[in-house]
């Protein structure tokens, strides 16, 4: 019986992180909601400067506006910690080795700037990948908790 617990809350995994790399690449090249979708090419830039965008957005945020600084810096990080989460539920190799989570929110976001430099698809920028890895290590660190939580219930229950 636990075997088939097991196979059916690993599918959930599945099935949820499809929807969610759905929904992601949605957002990231066909939405309006990042103002550079795939469609949009009126708005191209790029910046390969490490940190100089987050800097330019915790410092100078008057001058950009508040809403757009924490929807950069904070979409970013957001939209990448379900990636951090939902990985290690239903891969092994991901949750034994924290690296190999972390790894495939770098490589995912290192693939979407890359299509975005070479099909001049809105804005290419590094601190997107640095955010978006970011937003992945906090995805992990949530799966991390829920893990520990779910081990102490447990072993409440068996004491019992």
């Amino acid at each position: 019986m636990r075997a088939k617990e097991m196979t059916r809350n690993r599918w959930f995994g599945v099935a949820f992180f499809a929807m969610y790399i759905l929904l992601l690449f949605y957002i990231l090249f066909f939405s309006e909601l990042n103002g550079r979708g795939l469609m949009n090419r009126d708005h191209i830039s790029y910046n390969m400067h490490p940190f100089r965008e987050i800097y330019r957005y915790l410092f100078y945020w008057k001058q950009i506006g508040l809403l757009n600084a924490l929807l950069n810096l904070f979409g970013n990080i957001i939209g990448f910690v379900p990636l951090g989460f939902l990985l290690p539920s239903f891969s092994g190799r991901c949750r034994k080795y924290w690296y190999n989570t972390l790894m495939a929110g770098y490589l995912l976001s290192f693939a979407v700037e890359f299509f975005q430099l070479a099909f001049r698809a809105g804005s290419c920028d590094v601190d997107d990948i640095i955010l978006n890895t970011l937003g992945t290590a906090l995805g992990y660190l949530c799966f991390l908790f829920v893990q520990l939580g779910r081990s102490k219930r447990r072993e409440k229950k068996n004491l019992r």
